[in-house]
């Protein structure tokens, strides 16, 4: 169980998350970066995620992850997703979300997948807990 994502945002903001994620977990497989840029509709990026998905092995199903919820992106892969029951869409991605499902996703389905993603992605916000910390635990570090 591989499934495929695809990441798209508003920008370059995809291939950067991605070159991120490699650059902790090495080279991924089956899963491609897209974005949407001034000057493109909803077709656009329609005909976007049709190329991608003619790219990626799809057997165990495509998770498109996005953005924002009601942009473009968003959209655009909800009008795929709705007539192809292989392929999700979620929303509000970021680096920790995309690593846990990159490293879920040989041993869950799609639907597992989708629930680590939104776990992951919320756990992967917090904030500092500057009494938590010492200040000799960071004297010489640099801000």
């Amino acid at each position: 169980m591989n499934s495929a994502i695809i990441v798209c945002t508003h920008g370059n903001t995809a291939m950067e998350m991605l070159k991120t994620v490699e650059m902790i977990m090495g080279k991924q497989e089956n899963i491609l970066p897209t974005y949407f840029v001034p000057g493109e509709n909803t077709t656009d990026l329609i005909r976007k995620y049709h190329m991608l998905i003619d790219q990626l092995d799809c057997t165990s199903g495509v998770l498109i992850m996005v953005d924002l919820l009601g942009g473009s992106p968003f959209n655009a892969a909800s009008q795929i997703a709705v007539q192809n029951d292989k392929i999700e869409v979620i929303t509000g991605v970021n680096i920790p979300m995309l690593l846990e499902t990159l490293v879920s996703r040989n041993s869950k389905t799609l639907q597992q997948l989708l629930e680590i993603s939104i776990t992951a992605g919320k756990n992967g916000i917090s904030q500092l807990n500057k009494n938590s910390i010492e200040k000799d635990d960071l004297e010489g570090d640099e801000l």
